[in-house]
């Protein structure tokens, strides 16, 4: 293996990694009494003190291109309000099946309504494991009286993972450079959320110890938003998609299993079945398409 392929296998392993830590932390601030606008702005105001000294070169044009801001109010201010809003009744496992687990699906979904492309028979597959995973947590969750975030927490993260699948496939349909976007979705959610979090909506920052302030601000702010996004650019653009994708596909498993002793979650037979099948599922997803002669 060459350096070059192994450190692209470095990065996707980060993004890996970035990507679990999102959903556990998420997760613990929205069991403190942060809201989860809170949160969000923690994450695009630390995001926007980075990016903004290196976003003087963004023309006009850009700055009204309505496609960008389209992208950036699915990817960066929709997505962001649902997610945050989820974590805070949801579990983190059932964070990790609905938004890195059922991507595979919905991309797959929309990318038939939009492009006019099918899956596999393969792909298929795995979107029908991906399907079953999520039926493991959701049977289980419906049956339970006493179980009160379902579906109220878990609606919101569907509606979220609708939103950033939207978000891939317009943003690989139109062909935007990953920097720009990632400069311009922060920027312009801050731009539109935080002058309203500031004068209208609720907040909780006084009722929780500085250093949770201070962990999801910079991780939230740093890790998802941008390191993750150049890491896993770079993976892709040495490795490709698939084996990229393959990786991400332990995000579920790992973030699942991780929430046991660090959040106090239970891990039921249920839930860990479903975490093993949107796994299985998800990587099957991101295999290549076969070539054609």
């Amino acid at each position: 293996m060459s350096r070059r392929v192994a450190i692209a296998y470095l990065c996707a392993a980060g993004t890996v990694a970035i990507w679990t830590g999102f959903i556990l932390i998420s997760r613990m601030g929205g069991k403190s009494a942060l809201t989860p606008y809170d949160i969000f702005a923690l994450r695009l105001g630390t995001a926007s003190l980075i990016l903004l000294p290196m976003s003087t070169g963004l023309s006009w044009g850009q700055c009204t291109d309505l496609r960008l801001w389209l992208l950036a109010m699915t990817g960066g201010l929709l997505y962001g309000l649902f997610a945050f809003a989820g974590f805070k009744t949801a579990p983190a496992a059932h964070g990790a099946i609905l938004l890195p687990g059922l991507q595979p699906f919905l991309v797959a979904g929309i990318a038939c309504w939009v492009n006019g492309t099918r899956p596999t028979a393969g792909q298929g597959l795995g979107l029908l494991a991906i399907g079953l995973g999520i039926l493991c947590v959701a049977i289980p969750a419906w049956s339970d009286p006493q179980h009160g975030s379902w579906p109220h927490g878990e609606a919101w993260m569907v509606l979220a993972s609708i939103t950033w699948a939207a978000y891939s496939v317009l943003a690989k349909r139109w062909g935007y450079d990953p920097w720009l976007l990632t400069r311009f979705v922060a920027l312009a959610s801050a731009l539109v959320f935080l002058p309203a979090y500031v004068l209208w909506l609720p907040k909780a920052l006084t009722a929780v110890p500085p250093g949770m302030l201070i962990l999801q601000g910079l991780y939230q702010g740093i890790g998802p938003t941008i390191l993750a996004m150049l890491l896993f650019l770079k993976a892709i653009d040495v490795i490709g998609a698939e084996r990229t994708g393959a990786m991400i596909a332990l995000v579920p498993v790992l973030a699942g299993v991780a929430a046991v002793p660090l959040l106090d979650e239970p891990l039921t037979a249920w839930l860990l079945v479903g975490l093993c099948l949107v796994s299985a599922g998800a990587f099957l997803a991101a295999r290549p398409r076969p070539s054609r002669a």
